[in-house]
């Protein structure tokens, strides 16, 4: 459902707390930070009390070039800080989860059993793990949950400075891979109002920039490239290269970009206990009914899922017998 339609929900509950904190999945990208600050605005111009929560020790590239910019100008803090920072009315506090709906994926689950008053504002698939007793304002429909924080900051007409627009931008444009993915009229509208505050589509792509030895090492997962029914492209690490999330998402975008291939499965090493999988879709294969049962989630369009204490090659296992089953 559409965010403005439950904006009357969201005030409802709004007026009646002071204290607020925004808090989205782990790993932040640029549509988790771009939304937690475009809410910080919003709820900052209704005169609250705002906190973006962030634990995360390392961060993607764009995703630390912003939060050293944005020092000192947002409230940004780590659970751990949450008890000092609390309404000592508990009903006056809230808080709002932006850009997952799955316990398993946030910040901290530790929070979500700390404040009763819960919103979550998000675009993925609603599966197993979903928070509940909550509101839940879930759009699958939009590209992003910059988009759906986008229609709020329009409608509420909340001035924004342009920088904090250009997050807004950003992650749009990555969620949509520079608009090839999940697009519709809406998405360019909401990408040209955000020109419009001033966003800069130089600055987006400075933000997006990518280091040039993680590129070379990402090239080295297109050379071991397989297909599955001649429209799934899959392909796996080495056991001793370490990639970030948002490297074998790359490469899961790059996929797509193969004749014929409508989804793609990336499966790597993020550090020496867990493996990842990065998975995208044009549609026709729905990536959080394969990875929900694997663990993970996302959308129809994209999604990941994480393993403890494995092997790349059981976890391939795995998922090349979710994705047989799925096409059967």
């Amino acid at each position: 459902m559409g965010i403005l339609k439950e904006r009357k929900k969201l005030n409802n509950i709004l007026k009646k707390t002071k204290t607020i904190f925004l808090m989205a999945h782990k790993d932040l990208d640029l549509d988790a930070l771009g939304s937690c600050i475009g809410m910080y605005l919003i709820l900052k111009q209704k005169k609250k009390d705002v906190y973006i929560i962030v634990d995360d020790k390392t961060h993607e590239l764009g995703v630390e070039k912003a939060l050293i910019e944005l020092e000192g100008c947002i409230s940004i803090i780590k659970s751990s800080d949450i008890d000092k920072n609390l309404n000592y009315h508990l009903s006056k506090n809230l808080l709002i989860v932006l850009d997952t709906n799955k316990t398993n994926l946030v910040q901290n689950q530790e929070v979500l059993e700390k404040i009763d008053n819960k919103i979550v504002i998000d675009h993925h698939d609603i599966g197993g793990k979903t928070i509940e007793n909550c509101l839940m304002i879930n759009d699958t429909e939009v590209s992003s949950t910059c988009e759906m924080i986008t229609d709020l900051i329009e409608f509420y007409e909340v001035p924004i400075d342009p920088y904090y627009a250009t997050l807004l931008l950003a992650g749009i444009v990555l969620d949509t891979n520079n608009f090839t993915l999940k697009t519709n009229p809406e998405t360019f509208y909401k990408a040209y109002y955000l020109t419009c505050l001033g966003a800069s589509a130089k600055k987006v792509q400075y933000l997006l920039k990518q280091d040039i030895n993680e590129y070379t090492e990402r090239q080295k997962l297109l050379s071991t490239i397989e297909t599955i029914n001649d429209k799934i492209a899959f392909t796996k690490a080495t056991p001793y290269a370490h990639y970030r999330r948002e490297e074998l998402a790359k490469v899961a975008d790059t996929l797509l970009f193969f004749n014929n291939i409508e989804a793609s499965f990336v499966i790597g090493k993020i550090n020496k206990e867990t493996i990842g999988i990065s998975a995208r879709s044009l549609g026709n294969y729905d990536i959080n009914r394969i990875l929900s049962k694997l663990g993970g989630g996302g959308s129809t369009y994209n999604g990941a899922a994480t393993f403890q204490n494995t092997t790349i090659s059981k976890v391939e296992q795995r998922l090349k017998k979710v994705i047989k089953e799925e096409s059967e």
